[in-house]
């Protein structure tokens, strides 16, 4: 399909299997910038399970074809197009020779073969092989490859590709050579080749069954003193999938490389993972604990990858979230685990707690826009545009019920069945839910709706309590309220939901609970199989009235609506033993009293916040019973787009300055408090990223943003200022200038400036650094004089700024278009325009990386109706000029 065209939709329904199998295919590169050429041979055959097809269809993209030979002979009826190639009179078992030819040095999109500061990289999920050679580009066709990389021995000394080195050697014009072989079959998406100035960090581990595994990090020379976390992390993922699911490395060798221009986290080919350098290079002085943990989790996702992905793919590209639901269910498990192994519940709780919060503010955004779609979508035009929060985070959520409902060894044995099952092949959504059905003699039929059904379902809670017969009554309504158009076609009937609940006495003590039927109590946790449209739940021998705990450890992804009072929300946040409902309790009583004053703010009335509300937060920032990373995320508020999220119509000014209100009255109210924390907290000794050490850290630093709120900020500018100056890692240092630009909104100070020009002369060498540098100019919260979008308009100026790159783009552009709304949405439309711009000109560059900016606006209609208008406008005019149907699906769709 050309990017001009009549956009073409593609149905899952439609999904027939290939015409042709590939058996095995020899690919051979002369790697030169300008013009590389590929030399591909495969044995192929007629699919005796397909329908006979007239002709042979190869897809192709951007390449221009040599030569084309079947069985050693020229073949005259090969024609090359836009969109491949077709060969018609083909025999039903043949061998084809395909020689082409592609520009790596040109290709801006990152998709394909391409290169990144002199060295060569590939991304090929999910459509980017067809960029590099002719091929069923397509994930159910798995064959073996053998590669030989031939290249400038000077330029590009090494040379990597998937699988095992099984040859290398100098040829007589100043190249050389390496020949790789990777004895699985695999989809053409998870080939890769690396080639240019590289060096690696190597281990040597010993797997479970005592066989030898040489692991590798590659990176360019000047980087390799920041790769140690990357190993550790790396053999850290072995060990625990080793001993969770027994799974092995099956290869003998396992390279990580970093490139520093890629539009994703990671790519996980086989044997020979991409990353972009976000994920893997870190030191004290340039990374911070959040840094040091994302790089942690990617490692282990896309490692983990290498069985959930690559040994068991998927059969079409609507089955995604078969490998990256999964995926990302089992990084959150392995980070987890990390964190506070199998029984720390209160340290595995601060990451349940961080997985929920990113996909109630971004994914049930989702669900609720034009972009909504199932885990396992129906349709689809540009599939780059499915790599969603939908299929990633949602996709993890369905994955973590099956473990919910049949617990951890129910789990593993559904994962032991499955990989018996369907080893070495590319498989559905619906196989891996009857593997999990079957290890566990359960029939999941009616679960298939959580595949098929878009949008967040809502569950409606009422308690009823009988005193005299101590009967207390649990009665679940589900539904989806006023929800999108897409998630409403997609509803078939009621959802089977695990739904965790506790019931807490007076004492704020957990109750035993025994359901009417049962012969005794069992446990303080109950997992209610929720499979009606109404249901209603009985609990006997309840001694009194109990508050009921909701939903505990977000046991499904659903809205909970019951109408807690503020005074038991207190109780929750004081009292609850889960850890999730405990925080949970604490983001209602803040969303509640947000949403008032952001009502009244629109209103332009005073506001003013309940005492109760600041006693409750003082309760948790000095109850030295709950761990400092804890501490930290119950006292941090619901984000600003959170909130705009539960308005009826989204008004961010309003938002904000109910939230800034809410901010400053806790900065005053508690500034004792808050001084004392960021004393008590310090780290002093040798930086290390561990969750406790990066828990103080976050408390006090958190401590140090309240404290920039204050109206007189010179203590904070004082503690800020010392902090940057003697601070030995970059947690501390970045959060005392995140506090320093905060300060500087309130009373003008030079101490902001001089930090950020000292901050870009300390680390312009170092790429990631600078972004963090972006990042936080254009997440700043500006004034009246000096709008942020001016500040972001004109480091768009900067020579450090390059908008080819994914990585600086995302820390300029992303941040103030996505983590900004105050500035972005203001009435002027002055962000929206800036948006069309760059989406535009992203457009022009790489489709990808636009289409998710493109994303920003895609909820237009829920805003007011001032700026409802100016982004409708900035809408049609991105639509009227955008090129590749990556971009023209999001905002057309948007449109509609």
């Amino acid at each position: 399909m050309s990017d001009t065209s009549t956009p073409v939709v593609i149905h899952r329904a439609d999904y027939a299997p290939p015409a042709f199998l590939i058996d095995s295919v020899a690919l051979e590169f002369d790697l030169v910038p300008t013009r590389t050429i590929v030399r591909n041979t495969m044995r192929m055959r007629r699919n005796p399970g397909a329908v006979r097809a007239p002709r042979l269809e190869l897809l192709g993209e951007q390449l221009e074809l040599v030569s084309v030979a079947v069985n050693g002979a020229p073949h005259a009826a090969a024609r090359a197009h836009e969109h491949g190639l077709t060969l018609d009179d083909v025999p039903d078992a043949f061998e084809l020779t395909i020689e082409s030819a592609c520009a790596p040095a040109e290709n801006t999109t990152l998709s394909g073969l391409y290169v990144s500061s002199g060295n060569f990289f590939t991304q090929c999920e999910a459509e980017g092989f067809r960029r590099i050679t002719y091929f069923l580009d397509r994930p159910d066709v798995m064959t073996t490859y053998t590669v030989t990389l031939r290249a400038d021995k000077t330029a590009y000394p090494v040379l990597l590709s998937n699988g095992n080195l099984i040859e290398e050697g100098d040829l007589p014009d100043g190249r050389h050579f390496a020949k790789w072989e990777d004895p699985f079959k695999k989809p053409s998406y998870l080939f890769a080749l690396v080639a240019g100035q590289l060096v690696a960090l190597e281990e040597r581990i010993k797997s479970a069954s005592g066989k030898e595994k040489l692991l590798q990090v590659w990176v360019e020379p000047h980087d390799l003193g920041k790769t140690r976390h990357a190993m550790e992390s790396l053999i850290h993922s072995i060990r625990w999938d080793e001993e969770r699911f027994g799974l092995e490395l099956d290869l003998d060798r396992f390279m990580i490389v970093a490139v520093s221009d890629f539009n994703m986290g990671a790519m996980e080919n086989k044997g020979l993972n991409v990353f972009n350098t976000k994920y893997v290079l870190a030191n004290p002085e340039t990374a911070t604990d959040t840094d040091f943990a994302n790089i942690e989790a990617v490692v282990g996702h896309e490692y983990f990858h290498n069985w959930t992905g690559n040994r068991v793919t998927c059969r079409d590209w609507f089955q995604l979230s078969l490998k990256e639901g999964l995926t990302v269910f089992r990084d959150q498990e392995f980070s987890a685990d990390m964190a506070g192994g199998a029984s720390n519940e209160a340290a595995r709780a601060v990451k349940r707690i961080e997985d929920v919060r990113v996909l109630r503010q971004m994914q049930f955004a989702e669900d609720s826009g034009p972009m909504a779609h199932p885990v396992r979508p129906e349709s689809y035009v540009e599939i780059n545009n499915f790599y969603t929060m939908t299929v990633y985070e949602k996709g993890a959520e369905v994955v973590r019920m099956y473990q919910t409902l049949f617990g951890r060894d129910g789990f593993r044995r559904g994962m032991d069945l499955y990989f018996k099952r369907h080893d070495g092949q590319a498989v559905t959504c619906d196989d891996f839910r009857v593997a999990l059905a079957d290890a566990n003699g359960r029939d999941l039929a009616q679960f298939e709706g959580w595949y098929s059904q878009a949008g967040t379902p809502r569950v409606s809670v009422w308690t009823n309590y009988d005193a005299t017969a101590l009967r207390y009554t649990v009665t679940l309504k589900q539904g989806y309220g006023d929800v999108a158009p897409a998630a409403r076609e997609t509803q078939t009937g009621p959802l089977l939901i695990p739904f965790a609940i506790g019931l807490i006495g007076r004492d704020g003590a957990d109750m035993p609970l025994r359901l009417d039927g049962e012969s005794a109590a069992a446990g303080t946790t109950r997992v209610l199989e929720f499979t009606g449209t109404e249901q209603t739940f009985t609990f006997v021998d309840v001694r009194e009235e109990p508050l009921p705990s909701l939903l505990r450890n977000f046991s499904a992804p659903v809205v909970v609506e019951y109408d807690y009072t503020a005074g038991e929300l207190a109780f929750l946040l004081a009292h609850d033993s889960d850890p999730f409902n405990r925080w949970e309790a604490g983001q209602r009583l803040a969303t509640r009293e947000l949403l008032a004053l952001a009502a009244r703010a629109a209103q332009d009335a005073p506001l003013s916040l309940d005492d109760s509300v600041v006693a409750a937060f003082a309760r948790v920032l000095n109850d030295e019973t709950l761990s400092p990373a804890f501490r930290e995320l119950a006292l941090m508020l619901p984000s600003e787009a959170y909130l705009a999220e539960q308005m009826a119509e989204s008004n961010p000014a309003a938002v904000h300055r109910a939230r800034q209100f809410v901010r400053k009255r806790l900065a005053a109210a508690l500034r004792d408090d808050w001084l004392a924390i960021h004393e008590r907290h310090q780290t002093p000794g040798a930086y290390a990223p561990t969750p406790e050490a990066a828990g103080h850290r976050g408390l006090k630093n958190l401590a140090l943003a309240y404290l920039a709120e204050l109206d007189d900020p010179a203590e904070a500018v004082k503690l800020a200022s010392a902090q940057y100056a003697e601070a030995n890692n970059m947690t501390d240092r970045a959060a005392a200038l995140s506090a320093l630009l905060a300060a500087s909104t309130a009373q003008e100070t030079p101490a902001a400036e001089s930090a950020l020009a000292d901050f870009y002369r300390r680390f312009e060498k170092e790429p990631l650094v600078i972004d963090k540098w972006f990042a936080l100019q254009a997440t700043q919260r500006g004034t009246a004089a000096r709008p942020v979008i001016e500040v972001v308009r004109n480091l768009m100026t900067h020579p450090a700024f390059n908008l080819k790159n994914p990585n600086r783009a995302r820390s300029l552009i992303f941040s103030f278009c996505s983590a900004n709304p105050a500035q972005f949405h203001a009435e002027d439309g002055s962000g929206y325009a800036f948006w069309a711009e760059q989406v535009i000109a992203l457009d022009a560059l790489n489709p990808q990386v636009a289409a998710r900016l493109a994303r920003a606006l895609e909820l237009w209609r829920r805003y007011t109706p001032v700026l409802r208008e100016k982004m409708r406008a900035a809408l049609e005019q991105v639509a009227a000029q955008a090129k590749s149907r990556d971009v023209r699906e999001i905002v057309e769709k948007a449109l509609v």
